[in-house]
């Protein structure tokens, strides 16, 4: 012990405990705090897609698993008061990186966006992420040398690091992001970084009272004599681990893509996963383990049924499903780490492990998956294993179960494949046939359960079929996936043969195949609708110059006239190459404008454009079914009309299931002084019709031309209290469509 330890005072033992559980909370709040918060700063320079989120997770748990190792090597390379000097060091240097901040551009049009966004993210956040990702495991370990009667076993303060993570992730959309701007944010969880720096120094205080200054790794004392893990036991904990990690990135991909790729709705999955995380390494579980392990095969049978007839495409019937699912299975998979957690001997070798299999989600899911699979191929996968990794009823293993595990899923396998081909699948109806072929499929697989592998192939198979074959919306003609989102190009009827493009679950366009038809607008775009009345009551202008903000199927080039220069930018490649494709859509090559595609995020390439460039700026860009924010905010608005010649008009598409934007548009008008006036229009009988809702801005009543006389078109709403939204601030939960 050196002689500094020796003329200390031991602690208080309670007072020990508060120290230590105040800094690990504290730690695992900045911790999960930065993710949304810088998520969200850096979601503009990506076109606002879903996969910034889930690549933004890759990076954090590959820096949580660099801080786990750095906590282990720590530990078995240096003594206590070495441990808390270097960790000490190591707060302090990452303090001088704050507060953190996101500038420049994004990558520039048609580069890879994953590599950029991860060496952005290194540059930006990499160091105090890492800092903070080895502060909870090492505090924990500090906490065995403290005398305290439960420093035998610290992995209770586990618990409290999962709930102040939390907290964190539910607190940010709720309390934090409706009230703060990014800027504000920042400086707020640089602060909290600085009383942590305050918290680990109070610990470290607190370990000079301890009775030895050995190695922890040698440190007989309160830790327990064990036999060695083995490596069988390590490959479990990994596998515990990636399911959890790969079906969390997996449900928030499926709620974001039909939503918005926004905070409030990246936070709920993980925060489940963090709350089973909470109650499993609890000191006395709230909820038996023997509960979620019976609980389990019923919602996965539920979902798996769903989605193989065909509800895929009732996200609000699903996602609360999925949520539930994601949560029983999180807490089967963590019950069943916190049953296997070994001593505290072990205790960072364990997190490593741990931290081991939540990367090898985030790779599967980040990285393969995209670049494998054209649909979400990662979310029955993630399910099937869940149901592997179950264990294994006492005295069910025979030989011939284990043939029996093969055999019968292999043959409901061939009685489904026939189902998929047939009306039921392709064209559902609640009828007794569509009943039946339910019925059939629940009972299967629920007579599986009792086996895991057995289970974890039925339900695995029933999952493909429902995933990979889309014919029930028509034949696919394409099936694409990008780092911003997946693409079907289908050939469907519908009162006459049409091509349609879906992105994620919402379709993007259609075109008709007659020869008579296929230059006329179709979906949102009709010229019955609120699209086709702006381009009637504008006034014709000669040479007119057209900007639109997302491509899509190019629909909106049939309102193009001869003389007309069109300008579309579209930050996605493949998009280009879809409405490109003569073989799938024409509107592009039969306009009789002079047509341009700009490739690269619209807001980052207009700035490029000399102002008053255009008469007419079309927004028409989503991500499935959601706008991007930093196309609708103060500042984005500012450059559309710097961009916008006099007299000159700005139309915004803001149809939209979730999400009612019109008052965020309506209070960003008013705050300029525009005439502002907004239109609706419900589906067509015929033509492919859709409903739309579109919104016209323009600096005088005149520039609108006859529009103003028409009763279909009211005045933009405007709500008490609602602020207008900014680059840096944004309250999606206050126009969420409950």
């Amino acid at each position: 012990m050196s002689t500094l330890a020796a003329r200390a005072a031991p602690p208080s033992r309670p007072a020990a405990l508060a120290v230590f559980t105040a800094a690990i909370f504290l730690s695992a709040f900045l911790l999960f705090l930065v993710q949304p918060m810088f998520s969200r700063m850096v979601l503009p320079l990506l076109g606002g897609t879903p996969a910034v989120w889930n690549t933004c997770m890759l990076f954090f748990q590959a820096a949580l698993l660099a801080g786990y190792l750095y906590a282990h090597a720590s530990v078995r390379a240096l003594p206590v008061t070495g441990q808390t000097g270097v960790h000490l060091a190591l707060l302090a240097v990452a303090f001088l990186a704050l507060p953190i901040a996101v500038g420049g551009e994004g990558p520039e049009g048609g580069a890879a966006p994953i590599p950029w966004l991860l060496l952005r993210m290194a540059a930006t956040v990499g160091l105090p992420f890492f800092a903070l990702s080895g502060t909870g495991p090492l505090l924990q370990r500090w906490f065995a040398h403290t005398g305290h009667p439960d420093a035998g076993n610290p992995y209770f303060l586990y618990a409290a690091s999962n709930l102040g993570s939390m907290l964190a992730l539910l607190g940010y959309p709720l309390f934090l992001e409706p009230r703060l701007r990014l800027a504000e944010q920042s400086a707020a969880w640089a602060a909290g970084y600085g009383l942590l720096i305050l918290l680990v120094g109070a610990c470290a205080v607190a370990l000079r009272g301890s009775r030895r200054d050995l190695p922890v790794a040698e440190a007989p004392s309160p830790v327990e004599e064990a036999s060695p893990v083995s490596w069988r036991e390590r490959s479990f904990w990994v596998l515990l681990a990636f399911v959890p990690s790969s079906l969390f990135l997996s449900v928030t991909t499926l709620i974001t893509t039909d939503i918005a790729p926004a905070p409030m709705f990246w936070v709920v999955p993980l925060a489940i996963y963090l709350l089973t995380l909470t109650l499993t390494f609890a000191r006395r579980p709230p909820i038996p383990h023997v509960l979620m392990l019976r609980l389990q095969p019923s919602l996965v049978v539920a979902v798996a049924v769903l989605i193989f007839l065909g509800f895929s495409y009732n996200p609000m019937l699903l996602i609360p499903l999925h949520l539930a699912l994601l949560f029983v299975t999180a807490m089967v998979c963590h019950g069943e780490l916190a049953r296997r957690r070994p001593p505290v001997r072990w205790l960072t070798e364990f997190y490593l492990w741990l931290s081991v299999g939540g990367v090898l989600g985030g790779i599967f899911n980040v990285l393969m998956a995209p670049a494998v699979f054209a649909h979400l191929v990662e979310y029955p996968v993630a399910v099937a294993l869940a149901c592997a990794v179950r264990p294994r009823p006492r005295g069910a293993e025979t030989r011939s179960s284990r043939v029996l595990d093969w055999l019968l899923p292999l043959g409901f396998l061939a009685v489904l494949v026939p189902i998929t081909r047939s009306s039921v699948f392709t064209a559902p109806a609640i009828d007794l046939k569509f009943a039946g072929t339910a019925a059939l499929v629940a009972v299967v697989c629920v007579w599986f359960a009792r086996s895991p592998v057995r289970l974890a192939l039925g339900v695995g198979a029933v999952l493909l079929l429902g995933v990979l074959n889309d014919q029930r919306g028509g034949r696919v003609l394409l099936a694409e996936r990008t780092f911003f989102g997946r693409y079907t190009v289908r050939e469907v009827e519908d009162a006459g043969r049409f091509h349609s493009l879906v992105h994620g679950t919402t379709l993007h366009g259609a075109q008709s195949l007659d020869p008579a038809e296929r230059r006329e607008p179709l979906t949102y775009y009709r010229r019955g609708g609120p699209l086709g009345q702006v381009f009637a009551s504008l006034p014709r202008r000669p040479e007119r110059r057209v900007a639109v903000v997302g491509l899509g199927t190019g629909t909106s080039a049939a309102y193009g006239a001869p003389g007309e220069r069109w300008t579309y930018f579209e930050i996605d490649p493949a998009v280009v190459r879809i409405a490109r494709d003569p073989r799938l859509f024409t509107y592009l090559a039969d306009s009789p404008s002079g047509i341009r595609v700009v490739l690269g995020d619209a807001r980052l390439s207009l700035a490029e454009v000399p102002d008053r460039s255009y008469d007419l700026i079309l927004l028409d860009a989503f991500s499935s079914d959601a706008i991007p924010i930093h196309l609708i905010t103060r500042e984005a608005l500012g450059l559309y009309l710097a961009k916008l010649a006099p007299g000159g008009v700005l139309v915004f598409h803001l149809s939209n299931r979730y999400l009612e934007l019109e008052p965020v548009l309506g209070a960003l008008a008013r705050e300029r002084g525009l005439v502002a006036r907004v239109g609706s229009a419900d589906a067509a009988d015929s033509r492919y019709g859709s409903a739309s809702t579109w919104a016209v801005l323009a600096r005088r009543e005149e520039d609108l031309g006859t529009l103003l006389q028409d009763p279909r078109w009211v005045p933009l709403p405007v709500w008490p209290g609602l602020r207008p939204w900014t680059d840096d601030f944004s309250n999606l939960l206050g126009v969420l469509r409950f």
